[in-house]
């Protein structure tokens, strides 16, 4: 099991802080992170490509889409910031 937190856009987008799952590696929370965005706010417009678009995390130190995940593990997500 991972502990996942999110940030920025994509903790307000889905309405979560952060959520437990069981991952092989980080492309494999996309589904357990859609479901738990869905039934903690039914009208989120958050995809897969929203969520492939993040900085990723792990255990401190920047992973990527394909990072292997071990039990234990934190995941952050973390929107890009983009401004003008």
């Amino acid at each position: 099991m991972v502990h996942v937190k999110l940030f920025g856009l994509l903790r307000l987008d889905t309405g979560l802080k952060e959520l437990d799952a069981e991952a092989g590696d980080v492309k494999t929370l996309y589904p357990a992170l859609l479901d738990a965005a869905k039934r903690a706010n039914p009208d989120t417009k958050i995809t897969a490509a929203d969520i492939d678009g993040c900085i990723v995390v792990i255990n401190g130190k920047q992973g990527k889409k394909t990072s292997r995940l071990s039990d234990g593990d934190e995941v952050w997500l973390m929107s890009p910031v983009c401004g003008g």
